[in-house]
């Protein structure tokens, strides 16, 4: 009787004393799992920060710091000298000269790319036969190196036994100065970006093509819309995203472009861009400024200056298909109440 009448008072006070110990297991768990339900996704995240902290944020803070410094190339840095070498390089003639050579490169391929792309695009698109050859074709000038497409390029548009100028001389035209005239070494330049990059953006179009449903298509052909209205009124806005996707790169790409005038005519004082730096571009006033005249302080304010008209021209590009796209939206939703309204008459 005795024994039974203390086993629940035992039991009360083992309870009593294991009791906390579980409830603070449990509060401890509960924190941990909030703790790692908040940190998580930020630690799965986190290395492409850290890379972009070292191969991105660095670098291009201490370009800014080299920027305002005496720098030379083998005396390591100098004195502090602010914005001079800014003040410099803004007023150096061989600075601006190389702008206008990049931004007329970049203009001659970049506009012709971007819509030969799209006609590509469209046209490997459609139900061909043999689709992965010919969609495979237009990426082989994408694989062979740039080193390799600037001296079939140079050899082809070489001023004494060219084959561009050869074929000139055949249907009877002078022969063209391609590596001394300003336009004529922009127009051969601009050629070999062309010919090895358009294939590349032609199947990224083409993947965002892909991807439009072929419904709204079928709908478009039975009102009446043939392939070119469908082309401009459903693809190109479907894909407008992906366009100004591959604008951007382009634009990128060509504001840096540095392979192909360093070697289009390299045996030419020094491969800098032509005896009289004809088509010296930003990059290649770049590479002259830092490894021959020796001074990284100049080169880094060349450096951080391109970036910024860089970054300047990609933002107009954004804001100007952003505006394109409101105005169609515009557009469109004035169509839409008028059909609505027209519906309504018709019905009352």
């Amino acid at each position: 009787m005795t024994s039974t009448l203390n086993r629940p008072a035992a039991t009360t006070a083992d309870a009593a004393a294991g009791g906390p110990a579980p409830r603070k297991r449990s509060g401890l768990r509960r924190r941990i799992s909030a703790l790692d339900s908040k940190a998580s996704p930020y630690l799965y995240i986190s290395p492409f920060f850290v890379l972009f902290g070292i191969v991105g944020l660095f670098p291009l803070l201490y370009t800014a710091v080299v920027s305002m410094h005496d720098w030379n190339l083998l005396k390591g840095q100098g004195d502090f000298v602010g914005l001079d070498n800014f003040a410099a390089i803004l007023g150096d003639r061989f600075f601006w000269n190389s702008i206008f050579n990049t931004i007329s490169i970049f203009l001659l391929s970049a506009i012709p790319q971007i819509f030969v792309a799209l006609a590509l695009a469209a046209v490997l698109d459609q139900n061909l036969r043999a689709k992965t050859f010919w969609r495979m074709s237009v990426l082989l000038p994408y694989v062979v190196t740039p080193v390799a497409v600037t001296l079939i390029f140079s050899s082809v548009f070489n001023e004494q036994s060219g084959l561009v100028n050869n074929l000139l001389g055949v249907v009877g035209l002078d022969p063209v100065a391609w590596k001394h005239d300003v336009f004529a070494s922009h127009i051969a330049i601009a050629s070999m970006v062309n010919w090895r990059w358009t294939g590349y953006n032609a199947l990224i179009l083409l993947a965002a093509m892909q991807a439009v449903p072929r419904d709204i298509y079928e709908s478009a052909a039975l009102d009446g819309a043939g392939p070119i209205r469908r082309f401009f009124s459903l693809t190109i806005p479907s894909i407008r995203p992906t366009l100004v996707f591959v604008v951007i790169t382009a634009t990128i790409g060509g504001l840096q472009i540095f392979t192909e005038p360093k070697l289009f005519d390299a045996s030419s004082a020094g491969g800098i861009g032509g005896a009289d730096r004809q088509f010296q571009t930003t990059v290649l006033y770049l590479w002259e400024m830092a490894f021959f005249r020796q001074n990284l302080g100049k080169a880094s304010a060349i450096a951080f200056l391109l970036f910024i008209l860089i970054v300047l021209i990609g933002l107009f590009n954004f804001l100007l298909s952003q505006r394109i796209a409101s105005a169609e939206q515009r557009g469109n939703d004035k169509r839409t109440a008028k059909a609505l309204k027209n519906y309504r008459g018709g019905r009352s």
